[in-house]
């Protein structure tokens, strides 16, 4: 028999996974919001606040802007890459040790890692790292290449990461989002470093997380969830790993074959309706990253655009989606003017048959006031002339 489940459900079953379900507050718990989600994604720009952060905070909006720096620094999450730079939780460790091996290989064979340094150059590196502890790309002077670029790198910092990648080297700690650099094994605690797991042991624990977080999900969603195996080795994965066949309906109304774990019925029955609230979600959070899935359970389209030269965006540079509930209603493109201390709302969008309501507008509000108090700034500026009129017609 092949489980159903319809389309108010698996958005519900998704949004309770991902912690998006309740209300954002009570005692805030970095390190348990992370084991939830599996892995808080990093990014460096700052539009009102950076992605992990925002993530972060939309989870419980008791956290604050730099929080997430003090837990790595502890020792309580590690560094690596998933389908991007992460925080992951530090028990995960002993799992990954496959993907330091794959980015070993992935870094040998690009020749963008090919940096022509001499190997006592490389070792005359790790030496530094390893007498005079944790040091930043800024401890070293070697230059990049004439040829300038968006991701152009000076030869040491690509040799640092080579080893970063490969487990070599670990983040101690983050300084204003400055990565700094020492060998694993005075960061990763002794006990998890020993553990040897088989590949299929790990693989096995990896599907299976992901499936704990997504749900149900494809063998491209639990695939890309971690971002740390083949397409053929899910693939074999899924056909031997005795998961329950499910029939997802999508937005639409058409359905979606995918797998799920042998509780998802009782996890089904679980489910509560989530918290009202509208909330401004980072589009990096794991609830959008994945824009099929997105797309598919929310109907809901959207693309970030900061790639996009400004004269064919169709939205703007760092446009958020709106959720309301377990509706995505709209996105709103705003940023900080650090400079002048204001929250500046540049436009609001609401999708088709979503009404500019009082209740909706305020609901509105009071994210952007929350979000304005959590980014520090003291004034909300609204440049958007439509939202204006919606809002001045407020009895």
């Amino acid at each position: 028999m092949v489980l159903q489940i319809n389309n108010r459900d698996a958005r519900r079953l998704w949004l309770q996974s991902l912690g998006l379900a309740k209300a954002p507050v009570g005692q805030a718990d970095v390190v348990g919001i992370i084991r939830q989600l599996g892995f808080v994604q990093l990014d460096t720009i700052r539009n009102v606040a950076r992605a992990h952060d925002h993530i972060l905070w939309s989870r419980n909006q008791n956290y604050r802007e730099g929080d997430l720096e003090g837990v790595l620094a502890a020792g309580k999450v590690f560094e690596h890459f998933t389908h991007d730079a992460s925080c992951i939780p530090m028990e995960v460790y002993p799992y990954w040790q496959r993907q330091f091996r794959r980015y070993a290989d992935k870094m040998a064979n690009h020749s963008y890692y090919k940096t022509k340094m001499k190997a006592a150059d490389v070792a005359a590196i790790l030496e530094r790292v390893r007498a005079e502890g944790p040091l930043s790309t800024h401890a070293f002077d070697t230059k990049a290449k004439p040829k300038k670029g968006m991701w152009s790198r000076p030869p040491h910092k690509v040799e640092l990461d080579k080893m970063w990648y490969a487990g070599v080297l670990a983040t101690s700690h983050r300084k204003d989002f400055t990565k700094f650099y020492d060998l694993a094994e005075r960061v990763i605690p002794a006990d998890l470093r020993k553990v040897a797991h088989p590949d299929e042991v790990q693989v096995d624990w990896l599907c299976r997380a992901a499936l704990v977080r997504l749900g149900f999900g494809t063998v491209g969603d639990i695939q890309r969830f971690w971002g740390a195996m083949s397409a053929v080795e899910t693939k074999a994965w899924v056909a031997g790993a005795g998961l329950v066949p499910v029939r997802v309906q999508a937005r639409d109304g058409s359905w979606r074959e995918g797998f799920a774990l042998e509780d998802i019925e009782a996890r089904i029955k679980a489910v509560a309706p989530p918290t009202s609230r509208l909330r401004i979600v980072n589009p990096f959070d794991p609830v959008a990253r994945d824009r099929e899935r997105l797309a598919a359970l929310f109907g809901f389209d959207y693309r970030i655009e900061i790639f996009v030269p400004a004269a064919k965006r169709k939205w703007g540079y760092y446009v958020y989606p709106l959720l309301e509930g377990d509706r995505f209603v709209g996105r709103i493109d705003m940023k900080a003017d650090r400079a002048k201390g204001a929250l500046v709302v540049k436009q609001v969008w609401w999708e088709a048959g979503v009404r500019a309501t009082v209740a909706r507008i305020g609901k509105l509000e009071a994210e952007v006031g929350r979000m304005a108090r959590f980014v520090g700034m003291e004034d909300i500026r609204w440049d958007c002339a439509a939202f204006g009129v919606a809002r001045g017609a407020r009895p």
